[in-house]
């Protein structure tokens, strides 16, 4: 058991706003691809300087450590059609405002779609589906290249639609118009598509192309339109999801913004390409300085910078974007902002059978106002309802289906079964904690953690498979002591760190114990 939380469905990019018919024509390129475009309309420079702190993409990450090998195109998905997705003729995934309304091109939710099941391909073995999802994925290329918009030496993807978004401000478009996360993310299909060994020859010089195309875009500023790339007046580099009507302006929203690094890292580690370098550690500068802005301490996580709107269903993406920044520099600043980020407001999953231990005492268990399964209602605002005090004259336990951070106040489990089912009992090592591990981090590269000097005494701790304490040791040294960790995990109601090396290999740290490298670093 290791409780680490599901991933939440992707991001609806159109979710939140209206979809309407379009005003005007959609420029779409004319034709298949030409291989002859004008020299001086290529961009073969960055489009203006911008901060690096030196960031580099890891380009030998493990295959399940890569860009989208954590989203998989399920079976069951292979034919979406609900009220807002269906597939056309051609099995192109279009969106819509209900059941029965016209249907649109979405290139994001198209180039999603296609990694998933790229990523799917990959591993399936039942030859038939394996085709079906190659066969999804080529259809989307297609439709992103037949409807591409050529301009400025670049190729972009349009959203052929009006679109306006209910409650962020300035999110009000007439089509076309154009998203910079659509853009990184077509580089990602286009290059990954490229690397099968199913495609042809034919296809993948097409593919190549077009992620070449879809790079130019990024290397073309906010001085002409179309535009998705710009820095603000601190000179920090801003690839925008939602780019604003005038230069300069956008919504400087977090997760489209590491999305589109994530086609960097792709075009990076397939080409070597020094510009897409230099993006690459533009981006991560700007999450790495920006950080601070996107965490809303001890609750849910900013959506964007223009709006500042705490998003609880993008929280969890934070944590699962910025621990892939983290496999993808090798850098311990972006793991320092997963671990902030996962006790800010960490999952509330729980596997089935997880149960809270009791030490003997008097313990106050608290009703408290939440939707019916637990979760956090903004409307309710996890106010207390009713307090009971309880005595148990030796351990106990009792099983659980949520921890989450209740607002205003700390860690808590809901009581599942038994007499005090939907009570909440409040985390306190070592009175009432969660037993076993859970929300575990893997560190690539490893990290360090120091133990104090000053033969200050630390306990560590080996666990068995169910979370008892196996064996405990206390060490102390009269220097600080270094040791290499390679994860981090909620172990025991505690946040703790697992030994590598050394004598004290297979042991567990808890975090309040020692110190770890990492964090954000100093802006130059």
């Amino acid at each position: 058991m290791n409780g680490d939380a599901p991933l939440p469905p992707l991001p609806d990019q159109t979710g939140g706003g209206r979809i309407s018919r379009p005003g005007r024509r959609i420029p779409y390129a004319q034709g298949a691809p030409s291989s002859r475009v004008a020299p001086g309309d290529v961009p073969t420079t960055l489009p203006f300087s911008f901060n690096q702190y030196g960031y580099r993409p890891v380009t030998d990450l493990p295959e399940y450590l890569r860009p989208w090998r954590d989203r998989p195109t399920r079976w069951e998905n292979i034919t979406p059609h609900t009220d807002k997705l269906f597939l056309d003729a051609e099995g192109v995934i279009q969106v819509r405002e209900g059941a029965g309304m016209p249907g649109y091109d979405q290139p994001v939710t198209q180039i999603q779609f296609a990694l998933g099941c790229i990523t799917s391909y990959r591993t399936e073995t039942d030859a038939t589906r394996r085709a079906l999802f190659l066969t999804r994925a080529k259809a989307q290329a297609k439709r992103l290249i037949d409807r591409r918009v050529e301009a400025r030496g670049a190729w972009y993807f349009p959203y052929p639609f009006d679109y306006t978004h209910s409650t962020h401000s300035g999110v009000s478009y007439k089509a076309p118009w154009y998203s910079g996360m659509a853009q990184g993310e077509a580089i990602s299909l286009f290059i990954q598509l490229s690397q099968l060994e199913a495609v042809t020859d034919v296809e993948r010089s097409l593919y190549r192309q077009a992620a070449d195309a879809a790079f130019a875009s990024l290397l073309r500023g906010d001085d002409g339109t179309p535009w998705v790339v710009h820095k603000n007046a601190t000179g920090y580099l801003w690839i925008q999801e939602y780019p604003g009507a005038q230069p300069a302006f956008g919504d400087y929203t977090y997760n489209g913004m590491i999305f589109a690094l994530f086609g960097l890292w792709d075009y990076y580690a397939a080409t070597g390409h020094e510009l897409a370098l230099a993006l690459y550690d533009g981006g991560a500068t700007t999450m790495a300085r920006y950080f601070p802005l996107l965490r809303n301490v001890r609750w849910h996580s900013y959506y964007c910078q223009t709006h500042r709107i705490p998003t609880p269903s993008y929280h969890q993406h934070h944590i699962n974007l910025f621990r892939q920044l983290h496999w993808q520099t090798g850098s311990p600043d972006f793991a320092y902002h997963t671990d902030v980020l996962t006790d800010d407001f960490p999952s509330p999953y729980l596997d089935d059978g997880s149960t809270v231990a009791f030490a003997a005492g008097t313990h106050t268990l608290y009703r408290l106002d939440t939707k019916a399964d637990g979760g956090w209602d903004a409307s309710k605002r996890d106010a207390q309802l009713e307090t009971k005090k309880v005595t148990f004259t030796r351990a106990t336990q009792a099983p659980a289906d949520m921890r989450r951070r209740i607002q205003d106040r700390g860690i808590y489990y809901r009581i599942s079964a038994g007499a005090y089912t939907g009570w909440w009992v409040g985390e306190t090592w070592p009175t009432a904690f969660l037993r076993g591990q859970y929300l575990t981090t893997t560190y690539l590269p490893h990290r360090t953690i120091t133990f104090p000097g000053g033969n200050r005494e630390v306990d560590v701790y080996r666990f068995t498979e169910d979370g008892d304490d196996a064996s405990i040791r206390t060490v102390s040294f009269t220097n600080p002591s270094n040791a290499p960790t390679d994860r981090r995990a909620i172990v025991n109601g505690r946040p703790m760190y697992q030994i590598t090396a050394g004598a004290l290999t297979g042991y567990w740290a808890a975090a309040t114990g020692v110190t770890i490298n990492g964090g954000t670093p100093v802006q130059p």
